[in-house]
C-alpha cells in the first residue's frame, strides 16, 4: 500500500476543483475527482497525469444523497483512504430567493446539494479518518452562509446549516486528530462554470462584483488543512473577518 495521501474533490470543476487538484497534487496527493459529467473529468485526469499527478474520475450526482456512501466507498477502494475531503459543487441552476418569497417547497428543492450532501459526505469519510487519528473535511459555500444579504436567501439558510455543522464537527473531532473547516466565498470564481454562466449571454460582469482567482482559494484551503489554526475563511476577506 502506498504512503501517498488522497484528496477527494466533491465538485471538481474547471475553477476551484482544478486549482485544488493542482495545489494538493504537487504536494504528492493523489486526487479523486467527483462531478456529474464523465468526459470533462477524464480530460482533467489526463491533464493532471501530464503534470505527474495521479488522479481518477468518479462521475456522480452529488444531489443524490443516498448514493454518497457507495461513492465514498468506491473512492476508498481505489485509493485506500481519503485523507482530505473538500465539498464544493456549484450547481448550474443555483439561484437566490428573497426571504419574503421563500417557502418550504423552494427550500426543500435545494436542501440536498447545499445541506444534506455535505453532511453525508463528511459522515461517510469520518470513520476512516477517526480510526487513523488524522484527516480533514472542508465545506465550501457562499458568503450568504455567514452574512445575511437581503434578496439572497434560499441557499443561504441551507449553507448556514452546513457551516454550523462544520464548526461543531471541528470542535468534536479536532481532539481526535480530524480537522473540519469551511470556506465561504463572496465572489465569482475565475475559470469556473459559474462565471461562464453569468456571462453566457455576452453581458459583461458588473465591475463592482468581485472576481477571485481559484488558485488563491486553493491556497487558503491548503493553509486551513495544514495549519488547522481556524475553522473558517471568508474570501475575499471582509474588514471584520
Amino acid at each position: 500500500m502506498t504512503d501517498k495521501k488522497t484528496i477527494a474533490l466533491f465538485g471538481a470543476g474547471t475553477g476551484l476543483g482544478a486549482s485544488l487538484a493542482t495545489r494538493f497534487g504537487r504536494e504528492g496527493y493523489r486526487v479523486a475527482l467527483v462531478a456529474r459529467s464523465a468526459d470533462p473529468l477524464e480530460e482533467r485526469v489526463a491533464e493532471l497525469a501530464q503534470d505527474g499527478i495521479e488522479a481518477a474520475a468518479f462521475p456522480a450526482d452529488l444531489a443524490n444523497v443516498d448514493g454518497i456512501p457507495a461513492l465514498v466507498h468506491t473512492i476508498e477502494k481505489r485509493f485506500g483512504s481519503i485523507d482530505v475531503a473538500v465539498y464544493a459543487p456549484v450547481p448550474s441552476d443555483v439561484s437566490f430567493v428573497p426571504a419574503t418569497e421563500l417557502d418550504a417547497a423552494k427550500l426543500k428543492s435545494m436542501a440536498d446539494i447545499y445541506a444534506f450532501s455535505p453532511i453525508e459526505v463528511s459522515h461517510t469519510v469520518l470513520p476512516g479518518m477517526l480510526a487513523r487519528g488524522d484527516g480533514a473535511v472542508v465545506i465550501v459555500g457562499g458568503l450568504t452562509a455567514a452574512v445575511a444579504i437581503p434578496g439572497m436567501s434560499g441557499v443561504g439558510p441551507l449553507m448556514a446549516a452546513a457551516r454550523n455543522y462544520a464548526f461543531t464537527l471541528n470542535a468534536e473531532a479536532m481532539p481526535r486528530g480530524v480537522y473540519a473547516g469551511t470556506v465561504n466565498i463572496g465572489a465569482a470564481i475565475e475559470r469556473s462554470a459559474g462565471l461562464r454562466a453569468m456571462t453566457a449571454d455576452g453581458t459583461p460582469l458588473d465591475p463592482r462584483f468581485p472576481v477571485i482567482d481559484p488558485d488563491d482559494i486553493a491556497e487558503e484551503i491548503w493553509d486551513l488543512v495544514t495549519k488547522r489554526d481556524r475553522v473558517e475563511a471568508i474570501l475575499p476577506p471582509m474588514p471584520h473577518a
